[in-house]
């Protein structure tokens, strides 16, 4: 099923879109916490820093 998904993001407008994923370590635990959203590509950079914060907030 996987190839399924990922085959059907590269036809069309899927091509525009990146999935970004972070994985920021916890300072208390040392757990790694992961944050996973789709942007364009034209705005990767922002989506891995909003997606950083996100974590952050969530693990004070």
């Amino acid at each position: 099923m996987a190839k399924k998904a990922v085959a059907s993001l590269k036809t069309g407008k899927g091509k525009d879109y990146t999935k970004v994923i972070t994985a920021v370590r916890s300072p208390k635990t040392g757990a790694y916490t992961f944050k996973e959203l789709i942007a364009h590509n034209d705005h990767v950079k922002e989506a891995i820093e909003v997606a950083r914060e996100a974590v952050i907030e969530s693990a004070q």
